[in-house]
């Protein structure tokens, strides 16, 4: 797990935060669980290597403000838009027995073991992506896919997935497809 060193911001105003920004920190918001929200500040650097992952906004890193360590989840970045540069991040607090709502990225292995794609079929991907509601203790890095067996036509729904226990999709209503081997073109 990453673990991030922050400092609290006391001054707040926006001339104090380009200051900090200008120094290689980036402005953020800790919040959720029964503590107030906690004004801090991250080293651009420490989080530059995580921050354009696929799996940024999914995934729990341990913030360590004075010397107290909590774990949290990204929940959103501002980006600068000329310079692309992350400019402001929340993070919410992780709290045991809750459950969260978010984004999971989709991994496919076993490529060479699918009889569709040896033939030349296309993996065709509909969702990289599944949102899903996790218990906070308990939040999956990606969801795999195992493409072995697959043959063309082959329509990858979320029933045919194996998910962690208590990982459920928002989607109730409906048996969605993630995936399909389809015929080359």
């Amino acid at each position: 797990m990453t673990n991030l060193k922050a400092t609290k911001r006391e001054n707040l105003s926006s001339g104090s935060n380009n200051k900090l920004r200008a120094k290689g920190f980036i402005p953020a918001i800790l919040y959720g669980g029964k503590d107030p929200n906690q004004n801090i500040s991250v080293s651009k650097k420490e989080i530059s290597s995580i921050i354009n992952t696929e799996t940024f906004l999914s995934e729990v890193l341990e913030i360590e403000v004075d010397g107290k360590k909590e774990k949290v989840i990204p929940r959103e970045v501002a980006f600068h838009v000329v310079s692309e540069e992350p400019i402001h991040i929340d993070f919410m607090r992780i709290v045991s027995g809750k459950k969260i709502i978010l984004e999971i990225p989709v991994k496919f292995i076993n490529h060479p073991d699918s009889p569709g794609l040896k033939r030349g079929g296309v993996l065709n991907i509909v969702r990289r992506k599944v949102e899903f509601k996790c218990p906070a203790e308990n939040i999956p890095n990606d969801i795999t896919i195992d493409l072995a067996g697959t043959d063309i036509g082959t329509s990858i729904k979320i029933s045919s997935v194996k998910l962690p226990e208590n990982v459920i999709p928002t989607i109730t209503d409906r048996d969605f497809v993630i995936a399909t081997v389809a015929a080359p073109t």
